[in-house]
């Protein structure tokens, strides 16, 4: 019969909230920002496991003592090298920030870009944050932004951080493959006109429709923030406002809805047959 490792063996109990690897998950939730090991704090068995399945590094995963099942399912996932700590249950509760935890959590490694590292792919899909505060908009944007073919996020400022908890969430673990860098916008627009992607930015008022803009070249959509908008500054330097058409009845689509209609746009314009039926 194979060699089995047994739960105890594999696993270590940890009883005291001042211990220093339980810290430091409590300090990365609450920071929303990569440690000095590149770790960011993630919840949740399936975000655990998409970042298993994204290829990063888990420098250590909490179970809760309630979630021993889950723990049992996803050891087998682990790197020989994973440290594996076992909590009481109140313990686990105050190091997240949910109000219902899953006993599951981790400290895992993410990939740091640059922008050269994001204009260095093409033909260039960017998606451009400008202030954009609620961090399920971000989670979704980077969601539609992967399914659609996204070649990077660009984080302009007053952006909420993407790992945030609520973001990470949302992005159902895009936001662990997605190439994600934090930019000053008056220095990354200027670099990415000068690659020849071409700068749009998204208006609930007026602009072009979309679907009467052409989005089969390099460009990068900028989406504002949920209540004011793309500032007047970034607008002055885009090369077309789109908008999208809907009813006067609703006031405004929401950050990442907008963006997603306008990805889904790109995508479809994008596509293979949408080029050879243009060229007929």
């Amino acid at each position: 019969m194979p060699n089995t490792i047994r739960f105890e063996d594999r696993v270590r109990r940890v009883d005291s909230s001042q211990n220093a690897r339980v810290k430091e998950l409590r300090r990365a939730f609450a920071e929303a920002a990569p440690n000095q090991q590149g770790e960011v704090a993630i919840e949740g068995m399936h975000l655990v496991e998409e970042a298993i399945r994204s290829g990063l590094r888990l420098g250590t995963v909490f179970f809760s003592e309630s979630a021993r099942e889950r723990a049992h399912k996803l050891l087998p996932q682990l790197a020989a090298n994973t440290e594996a700590l076992l909590l009481p249950d109140k313990v686990f509760a105050n190091a997240v920030p949910s109000e219902t935890p899953q006993g599951v959590a981790a400290l895992v490694r993410v990939k740091p870009f640059t922008l050269e590292n994001i204009l260095a792919v093409q033909p260039s899909l960017l998606v451009i944050t400008a202030g954009l505060q609620d961090p399920g908009n971000l989670g979704t944007i980077a969601r539609s932004g992967e399914a659609f073919s996204v070649t990077g996020l660009l984080l302009g400022e007053r952006t909420v951080s993407p790992w945030n908890w609520k973001a990470v969430r949302a992005s159902a673990g895009s936001l662990f493959r997605l190439p994600t860098a934090k930019v000053e916008l008056a220095q990354a627009l200027p670099e990415i006109k000068t690659c020849g992607v071409r700068v749009l930015a998204t208006s609930s008022h007026k602009g072009t429709e979309i679907s009467d803009v052409d989005l089969r070249g390099p460009v990068a959509l900028v989406v504002g923030s949920e209540g004011a908008g793309v500032p007047k500054d970034v607008l002055a330097q885009a090369d077309e406002v789109v908008v999208i058409p809907q009813s006067p009845k609703v006031e405004s689509l929401n950050a990442g809805i907008a963006a997603s209609i306008v990805l889904y746009e790109a995508a479809r314009q994008r596509s293979p047959q949408r080029h050879r039926d243009r060229e007929v």
